[in-house]
C-alpha cells in the first residue's frame, strides 16, 4: 500500500469496456511527511478523491480486489482517503 498525493486526472474516452464509468487519477507518492517521491502513476478511483488530496493507493492483485474492480485490467487502485498521519517513536 503506497500514501499518495492526487496531482492530476486522466481523461480517456476510448478504453476496455471493464473500465467505462471509472475515474483515472494522476497520484505521486509521498513520505509521511508530505514529501513527493518515487514516480507518477495512474490509479483507478473508488473512493472519490480529488486533485490535492493524500490517498491510500493498492497496486498489482490488490487493485484488482478493490471495490468494482473484480476481473478488471487495473493495475492501482485509491481505496482511501487519508485525514491525518501520524509518525510515533
Amino acid at each position: 500500500m503506497l500514501l499518495a498525493r492526487v496531482v492530476g486526472t486522466v481523461v480517456a474516452t476510448r478504453k476496455d469496456e471493464r473500465l467505462v464509468s471509472s475515474k483515472f487519477l494522476v497520484v505521486r507518492p509521498v513520505d509521511p511527511a508530505g514529501k513527493p517521491e518515487g514516480n507518477h502513476l495512474i490509479a483507478v478511483d473508488t473512493v472519490d478523491a480529488g486533485v490535492g488530496e493524500t490517498v491510500l493507493v493498492v497496486s498489482g492483485s490488490s487493485a484488482r480486489m478493490a471495490s468494482g474492480l473484480k476481473d478488471t485490467p487495473v493495475d492501482a487502485a485509491i481505496v482511501g482517503v487519508v485525514d491525518q498521519v501520524a509518525v510515533t517513536g
